[in-house]
């Protein structure tokens, strides 16, 4: 059975800083890709039948670095959540507008991508990379923490607010797969 492999990017300034990005299109630091560098290791001897990345160049620069991007489609639907007013601000600084209750999972975005539209794009994600192989192969896709979390909720059958329960690091890999007919989680945040 196919498996999505998913390869969250590598640390930017505004992730180390705990900042909201999404349309930003914030490089990688240097640690950011000193971790990129062990993601070919991590991911040796797995054959992909296709690798897709998100158009901006935190994860495409990733790609670069594990190896993919020659081989890599740019895929729009991958790009991370839009934060809208959020973007650029860590939770703190959203919660001293917004009050202390305030979270990306549960909080009205304004300007932002509404989490229901996050979770369609991530059902559309998942519908092309089964469609991009047949039968039992792999698909990498490179992107960010809450988009692949959400996506990781709608793998499992969870509405996309069960990406909330879901943490990802920067620089890792996670693989989505099947036990028989069920989807799983097959490995999480390596």
């Amino acid at each position: 059975m196919t498996e999505l492999w998913l390869m969250r990017h590598g640390e930017t300034t505004w992730s180390a800083d705990g900042r909201h990005t999404s349309t930003s299109d914030i490089p990688l630091t240097d640690r950011g890709r000193e971790r990129a560098k062990r993601l070919p290791g991590l991911l040796a001897g797995t054959k992909f039948g296709a690798v897709f990345t998100s158009p901006r160049q935190r994860a495409r620069e990733t790609c670069q670095i594990a190896g993919y991007g020659d081989v890599a489609v740019v895929e729009a639907d991958l790009q991370e959540w839009n934060y809208g007013e959020a973007e650029g601000k860590t939770t703190q600084e959203m919660r001293a507008i917004h009050g202390p209750d305030w979270s990306v999972w549960n909080s009205p975005l304004v300007n932002g991508e509404p989490l229901e539209h996050v979770g369609e794009r991530a059902d559309a994600v998942i519908a092309r990379s089964l469609a991009a192989v047949p039968g039992e192969s792999a698909v990498a896709l490179f992107a960010h923490a809450h988009f692949l979390r959400i996506l990781s909720a709608r793998w499992i059958g969870l509405p996309p607010s069960g990406g909330a329960l879901l943490a990802l690091d920067t620089g890792s890999v996670s693989v989505l797969g099947f036990e028989r007919e069920t989807r799983v989680i097959r490995r999480w945040n390596l």
